[in-house]
């Protein structure tokens, strides 16, 4: 702040017409500071300026309303302290709470590790990541499943995460495991979870995830909203896959994506994991594979999804990215897509109009050729003979004659 003579005297030469670089020369302050001088009426005036540490009771008072009524915000602290009387400068009052943000910071952080025993625990997870397929960008939907004792991994893409990829994903991944664990650890995601009472700690399961899990013999838990840590092992999966698995990689189809990552876990569960300081591959076959309860002999259909779609002027219907061929009288009609397994069925009323291989390919085009027979009319070409030719007047004996004449 300025010296009141400064001032006087920025205000004397101002009045001896002098101007606000002269002055600023003169008295030796920044020009900018001369003109805020000039404009303002009372800069004479000194200001105490607000305190710049509360005392042991307003430094009490600033934390019990940090973890209570303003619910760990400093700024909302020093308005109320302010409506109390006492003035004070927000960063005064941050400082005052910076101790107890801490606490609540380190108490939100703190994580006590827990071990499962072998063949108790699968944790599940999707992940999002952007690759680069035949040259164009294609968002990619990783289902990343975690042993939780051994941590061996499983990875399988998808085009979207609806119910049906979760149930696929699930199922690939205890096919690739040899077995089942006792239990299931996901998110709160839609195609999971549909509901959760938290005062009685119960959670409603989707019903085709929940029958999913009947048949597959495996009891279905969620983390608690707002605490993926609590699996936090597939979360790391996850980030795994994102950073090594797929990190800086492009893939001529989609195709070769999948297999490129069938054979990438084959190195992942060879690699020292960072926790256990073993090979996934190694504590598995010690440990989990016997512990791992068998496979169904005859699981239900995981895949079955029920569409409505209206077929295309080009007698196509799009499931997914994929076009699949319906024969052309059905066009601008509306049809059932009924998507299984391994199979993609279109429907017309109860007739069954259409049956393909299920494709994963992004933007793939599946095709019959019999949907279009009689679509294209094909004029018949007439064959010329030397008897057709002599009818005109004229017979390959002349053609031939002008062509050697032009030699």
């Amino acid at each position: 702040m300025v010296e009141p003579e400064v001032v006087r005297q920025i205000r004397l030469l101002h009045e001896a017409g002098w101007g606000a670089k002269s002055i600023a020369r003169e008295v030796g302050v920044a020009r900018n500071t001369v003109r805020r001088y000039l404009r303002s009426e009372d800069a004479e005036v000194q200001f105490r300026p607000s305190r710049r540490a509360l005392d042991a009771d307003a430094c009490a008072r600033a934390q019990e309303l940090f973890v209570g009524a303003a619910a760990g915000n400093a700024v909302v602290v020093q308005q109320m302290l302010e409506q109390g009387g006492l003035k004070a400068s927000a960063r005064t009052v941050q400082r005052a709470v910076a101790e107890k943000r801490r606490e609540v910071r380190v108490d939100a952080l703190a994580t006590v590790r827990f071990e499962t025993a072998p063949g108790e625990q699968m944790q599940i997870d999707f992940g999002e990541k952007w690759v680069d397929i035949a040259g164009k960008p294609v968002r990619v939907f990783l289902l990343v499943a975690v042993l939780s004792h051994s941590r061996r991994l499983f990875v399988k893409p998808f085009l979207n995460q609806r119910s049906d990829d979760w149930r696929e994903g699930i199922a690939a991944a205890f096919r690739h495991f040899g077995g089942v664990t006792r239990t299931v650890l996901g998110d709160n995601a839609k195609a999971l979870v549909i509901g959760r009472d938290r005062e009685a700690g119960t959670v409603t399961f989707h019903p085709t995830y929940l029958a999913f899990c009947r048949d597959w013999g495996v009891h279905p838990r969620a983390c608690g909203p707002y605490r993926a840590r609590t699996k936090g092992k597939t979360e790391s999966g996850v980030k795994f896959v994102k950073r090594n698995g797929l990190a800086g990689r492009s893939f001529e189809s989609f195709t070769v994506l999948e297999q490129h990552l069938v054979e990438w876990m084959i190195v992942a569960d060879k690699r020292e994991h960072g926790t256990t300081h073993e090979r996934p591959i190694d504590r598995f076959e010690r440990d989990e594979r016997a512990a791992l309860r068998p496979l169904p002999a005859q699981p239900l259909v995981v895949r079955h999804r029920r569409l409505r779609r209206r077929v295309s002027n080009d007698a196509f219907v799009d499931v997914d990215t994929v076009r699949y061929s319906v024969p052309f009288r059905f066009v601008r009609s509306d049809v059932e897509v009924i998507i299984g397994d391994d199979a993609v069925e279109v429907f017309h009323g109860i007739e069954r109009v259409a049956r393909h291989r299920r494709e994963s390919e992004p933007h793939a085009r599946v095709v019959e050729p019999a949907h279009f027979d009689g679509l294209w009319r094909r004029s018949p070409v007439p064959v010329v003979t030397q008897g057709t030719l002599a009818a005109l007047g004229r017979s390959l004996a002349d053609y031939e004659a002008v062509i050697g004449g032009m030699q």
